[in-house]
């Protein structure tokens, strides 16, 4: 018998050349992913932000015409826009105090919810208006939550930003 007839011994020589299979990542392979990753979902949210930024806008310009035609639906009920004192709430709950309206609605002109604008402030509205004297006038303070600046009117509705 030859010696190439049987298998090769295995020693601890042969066992030490060879390479261990590889099975995972190494740290830095991972790293290098999380961090591309994180630049990615940076990148994202501030394109994002911008919009919802334009979108809450836009909401409050809509929830100002809906709250003017609200208040042009009461005025026509009751022959008068509610008075300062009353201020918007007279839109969604009946006013006690003076004027009394004649003919409200009963379930209301417009749910509370609408009297608030996206940032969680309510509209503020001035009868007679300063900007708008033989009406009313009808504004959020907009983001900052801060009268004057970024406000958002009914007498600037048309105007974009």
């Amino acid at each position: 018998m030859k010696n190439s007839d049987y298998a090769p011994e295995t020693t601890l020589d042969s066992i030490a050349v060879q390479k261990p299979r590889r099975r995972g990542f190494t740290l830095i392979e991972i790293m290098a992913v999380v961090v591309i990753m994180g630049m990615l979902m940076a990148t994202l949210a501030v394109g994002i932000s911008g919009q919802i930024d334009k979108a809450r806008i836009s909401t409050t310009r809509a929830k100002i015409i809906r709250i003017e035609q609200a208040l042009e639906f009461y005025q026509m009920d009751n022959a008068r826009f509610p008075t300062g004192d009353q201020g918007l709430d007279a839109l969604a709950h009946k006013p006690s105090s003076a004027p009394i309206p004649r003919a409200f609605t009963p379930g209301g002109y417009i749910k509370t919810e609408g009297l608030t604008d996206p940032w969680g402030q309510p509209f503020q509205y001035r009868i007679p208006g300063t900007n708008n004297p033989h009406s009313f006038d009808l504004w959020s303070v907009g983001p900052d939550g801060v009268e004057g600046g970024d406000d958002i009117a009914n007498w600037t509705i048309d105007q974009k930003p």
